[in-house]
C-alpha cells in the first residue's frame, strides 16, 4: 500500500471516530436526564467540539491535498524529462542509421 494511500485510509478512519463520537456525545445528551439549559449547555460544547475536530480533518486533509499535487506536478515533470529524454534519443539513432544506410546506397552504387 502506498503511502498516499495508507494517508487516505487514516483520515477515512479519523473521520469515522469523529463522526462515531459526535453522534455518540449527541445521543448521550439528548438521552440524558437533565434541565433543559444544562441540555443546551452540553450540546453548546458539543457542538464547538465537532467545529474544531471538523477543522482539524479539513486541515489535514487540504494538507494531503497539497502533498498529492506536489508529487504529482514532480511526476510529471519527471516523466516529461525521460520522454524529451528518448525523442532525443531516437532522432539521434534515426540520424546515424539513415547515414549509415546513405553511405551503404553511395557504396553499392559506385
Amino acid at each position: 500500500m502506498s503511502n498516499d494511500e495508507e494517508k487516505s485510509v487514516l483520515l477515512s478512519v479519523l473521520a469515522g471516530i469523529g463522526l462515531g463520537a459526535v453522534i455518540g456525545a449527541a445521543a448521550g445528551l439528548l438521552f440524558a436526564p437533565k434541565a433543559g439549559s444544562e441540555t443546551r449547555e452540553d450540546l453548546k460544547k458539543a457542538t464547538e467540539e465537532l467545529k474544531s475536530k471538523a477543522q482539524d480533518i479539513a486541515k489535514e486533509i487540504s494538507s494531503s491535498a497539497e502533498e498529492l499535487v506536489a508529487k504529482s506536478k514532480e511526476l510529471v515533470e519527471t516523466t516529461r524529462e525521460k520522454v524529451q529524454q528518448a525523442v532525443e534519443a531516437g532522432k539521434r539513432a534515426m540520424a546515424e542509421k539513415k547515414k549509415e544506410l546513405e553511405a551503404e546506397s553511395e557504396g553499392v552504387e559506385a
